[in-house]
């Protein structure tokens, strides 16, 4: 098994003893190679991410993580922040150097009168929806339950009740931020308002948040779940998603999927949520209820908290990932028949293909608002290659590759932050679309030397644009 020493951004070992007062110190645990908890530490959910740290510090609170970037700073150390780990792309990890590693931090405070919860980083959607759903609320957060908050925060944050009640970062008041010098600041529309536009959709480019105030709904019951078909019902089933989806109200939400059953059979599906009057719900649903001979028909009134849980059998822990994804200009014909084609020679059973539909609310807020910024576009593919054999890993990659290749005449060239994986330099600056300009500039402002780069990464210098 290879050691990992804690080595500075030039690849010169840190020594021992400036190490030993930090870790006596710190009020969290130090995890390092050799340790016990070393290659727990160092998992995430992706297991095609393998990044062995010098050092690992699971931060306990605030005091911890003013530390830990204090200590990574005066060393010239590589700095990963792990919040949730769900990211596909392993930006939660790095090599050598050190990750501040918030799960640990829990911390959840909901005032129901003022529809307000104050929520540390470690936080996962399921834990968040548990508390506030004792008062009838929701922050609007994701499809899956195992999501951390921060991550999904900071990048957009698209969901079930996205068309309704706005992206995640749409509903934060507020952050406490640790800057790339070791100071906290209060965040908000008031308090650093530069910040708190690039907080909302930026990244983790700007520092480490240790704690999001959100705007709660009243959410409690939804209409919804799975309708599934048979894979060669795919074509028309899209079709008809298509239609349904340009009358759609707000509230409802709504994804397609091209997957498999977990006895291996292909299949087409519709994930849905009404979050409104479940009466209305279940006229607006008729239609799709109607639609065809669904092999499963799932639809029905349940809590919000168990709506959030319905996709996480897809997306385990410990599989291979590796994922594409792009806005489409509209779900043409076109572009249906090449989506069902190339899902239908999908190398892994454990492969889905998603089109997600956004708009309603999301679409409402301006471009210029937040630093998330495609907010005119309709639909995102989403192309979720899981394996389980990592020997495997070339032959599938190369087919998630040729179906993004063969998107091109249909996608929009703007990306969703949040589903990037391996992508360069020009992807990302798609991905801001034309706030990104305004992301070098806050990033020159609150971290000049770039102390926070693992991530889908805003440079303060950027190079000149090519012609």
């Amino acid at each position: 098994m290879p050691q990992s020493v804690l080595v500075d951004c030039d690849g010169t070992p840190v020594d021992v003893a400036a190490i030993e007062p930090f870790v006596a110190a710190f009020r969290g645990s130090v995890v390092r190679s050799g340790d016990a908890e070393y290659d727990r530490a160092r998992t995430i959910w992706n297991a095609s991410i393998d990044k062995r740290p010098g050092l690992i510090a699971r931060c306990s609170g605030l005091a911890d993580v003013i530390a830990a970037v204090r200590f990574a700073r005066e060393h010239g150390l590589l700095v990963a922040v792990r919040g949730g780990g769900h990211n596909v792309g392993g930006r939660a990890l790095c090599d050598g150097g050190m990750v501040i590693d918030l799960s640990r931090m829990k911390g959840i405070h909901v005032d129901p009168r003022e529809r307000r919860a104050r929520v540390q980083p470690g936080v996962l959607l399921g834990e968040l929806d548990r508390e506030t759903h004792v008062f009838g609320l929701a922050v609007p957060a994701g499809v899956v339950s195992k999501t951390g908050v921060a991550g999904l925060t900071l990048g957009g944050g698209v969901g079930w009740l996205a068309r309704k009640h706005g992206l995640t970062c749409d509903n934060v008041v507020s952050f406490e931020v640790v800057s790339a010098e070791g100071e906290v600041l209060h965040v908000s529309a008031d308090d650093h308002p530069d910040l708190f536009w690039a907080l909302r959709g930026g990244g983790g480019n700007f520092g480490v948040v240790t704690s999001f105030e959100y705007r709660l709904h009243p959410v409690s019951m939804v209409l919804g779940g799975l309708v599934i078909h048979p894979r060669d019902q795919a074509t028309e089933l899209l079709k008809f998603y298509r239609s349904m989806t340009q009358s759609a109200p707000d509230e409802l939400g709504t994804y397609a999927a091209l997957m498999h059953t977990p006895d291996g059979h292909p299949v087409a599906a519709i994930a849905t949520c009404y979050c409104g009057d479940l009466a209305e719900g279940e006229r607006i649903l008729a239609p799709l209820r109607a639609f065809g001979s669904p092999m499963v028909d799932a639809i029905q009134p349940m809590p919000f908290p168990v709506m959030q849980t319905l996709l996480d059998a897809a997306v385990p822990d410990g599989n291979q990932n590796y994922w594409k994804s792009t806005y489409v200009r509209e779900l043409s014909d076109d572009a249906i028949d090449v989506i069902v084609s190339h899902a239908d020679q999908a190398t892994s059973p454990m492969t889905a293909v998603l089109v997600e539909q956004y708009g309603g609310a999301v679409s409402r807020v301006p471009a210029s608002n937040t630093a998330f910024g495609q907010r005119h576009l309709e639909y995102d593919l989403g192309v979720c290659t899981q394996w389980s054999d990592a020997a495997d890993s070339a032959r599938h990659i190369e087919w998630t590759r040729n179906f993004a290749d063969a998107m091109a005449p249909f996608r929009t060239g703007d990306y969703l932050l949040n589903f990037l994986g391996d992508e360069g330099e020009d992807t990302i600056r798609a991905a801001f679309g034309t706030n990104y300009e305004r992301l070098v500039e806050v990033k020159r402002r609150y971290d000049p030397t770039n102390f926070f780069r693992v991530n889908q990464n805003v440079k303060p210098h950027p190079a000149p644009i090519a012609g």
